[in-house]
């Protein structure tokens, strides 16, 4: 049997070599020691990419056009760089008189509990202030969102399935005076 100390010693001499191993055989047995390659030696390794999913990540409804060759302006329709008529409405400064009920929170915005049942709320229907007039999904968990005002939906401003910030309005109400 051999010492540690005998062991380490003849590791350190191999390390300081440029020989990769050494076999000793001797009466109580046989010793290799071998060194190991520089690519089993180093392990790189990067952190997970996590790439997003492309059908997950909102698309404008509207296309921006490219921008051509240095030197010549691109020739736009006006009406070309507008949003399409099928966009939600934004809120006008005449809607001002009116109550906006906002999201209060980032998430998918849905009209329905379910696609099978009808819409919470359309325009035109009288609401209370605890009536549910949406659902909110953040993070997998689907969050009520109640009218909080007594009136009428005047305008529904983001359509069903889209992604709504914090703060941004959801309805028009025109309140019960």
């Amino acid at each position: 049997m051999y010492k540690i100390s005998e062991l380490r010693e003849l590791i350190k001499l191999l390390d300081q070599t440029s020989i990769h191993s050494i076999e000793i055989e001797n009466e109580h047995g046989k010793l290799a020691i071998k060194k190991p390659k520089l690519a089993e030696s180093v392990i790189v390794s990067a952190p997970p990419t996590i790439m997003p999913n492309p059908a997950l990540i909102p698309q404008p409804a509207y296309s921006v056009p490219q921008v051509p060759a240095a030197g010549f302006a691109p020739v736009v329709p006006a009406a070309s760089l507008e949003a399409p008529a099928s966009a939600p409405a934004e809120v006008a400064e005449d809607d001002s008189n009116l109550h906006k009920i906002v999201s209060p929170m980032v998430g998918t915005f849905y009209r329905k509990p379910s696609p099978d049942n009808p819409d919470y709320v359309n325009v035109g229907d009288r609401v209370t202030a605890d009536k549910v007039v949406c659902i909110l999904e953040a993070m997998k968990l689907m969050n009520e969102l109640k009218a909080e005002v007594d009136g009428e939906i005047v305008k529904i401003l983001v359509s069903d399935g889209q992604i709504v910030e914090f703060g941004q309005p959801l309805f028009l109400v025109k309140t019960d005076a």
